[in-house]
């Protein structure tokens, strides 16, 4: 059965689309790449499946009967890197959606922070502010934090755009992992040499 499926969906900002409708069934499990030249409508299409922006037209369901739960690494440029906080700051942030309102994150929540930062290759650089980060470094915390909240269904936009070989394959091999623990990724990706590689749709 699908986590999500998508009926006629179309995309756009005010009421106008800019995706003809798309019928897409996103089965646990999957690797669903999202490619297209730029501003073909690939990041609007994945903040709507987030959430943050209503269909235009069609619906959005959840056949299990409730909505899985997101995680999302968004476009390295949309984030404010030079905002005051660490590295195991942003990462912690990902902990917020399971603890609520008025919990903080204790030593349980730090401890699998920085679990994630390890699956990324970045235990050690955990006290770093993260403005000192190289852009590579960066894309790893965005991911290390998505980790953190414990999803069913990652939401990536061009995780790989800008980034060092080295990173790219800590980003692939933790796809694969997710894949295998029955978590599903839609990744906007721009190389499409190797679609066909790392994405089954």
């Amino acid at each position: 059965m699908s986590l999500l499926e998508l009926a006629a969906v179309e995309v756009g900002y005010h009421n106008e689309p800019v995706l003809p409708p798309v019928n897409l069934g996103v089965a646990a499990g999957a690797a669903i790449g999202i490619v297209g030249p730029n501003g073909s409508g690939k990041t609007t299409l994945v903040r709507t499946l987030l959430g943050l922006l209503k269909p235009v037209r069609g619906q959005i369901q959840f056949p299990r009967g409730k909505r899985p739960r997101f995680g999302y690494v968004p476009q390295r440029e949309s984030v404010d890197w030079d905002f005051p906080v660490n590295v195991l700051d942003v990462v912690l942030m990902g902990t917020y959606g399971r603890l609520g309102w008025f919990r903080r994150p204790g030593r349980q929540e730090r401890a699998w922070a920085l679990e994630c930062l390890r699956q990324v290759g970045l235990a050690d650089l955990a006290r770093q502010q993260i403005g000192q980060l190289s852009g590579g470094q960066q894309q790893r915390v965005a991911l290390a934090r998505a980790l953190a909240q414990q999803a069913d269904l990652y939401f990536m936009d061009e995780p790989m755009a800008g980034v060092d070989a080295a990173t790219e394959r800590v980003i692939f091999t933790l796809l694969g992992e997710l894949r295998t623990q029955g978590k599903t990724v839609l990744v906007v990706h721009h190389d499409l040499r190797t679609v066909p590689e790392y994405f089954e749709q």
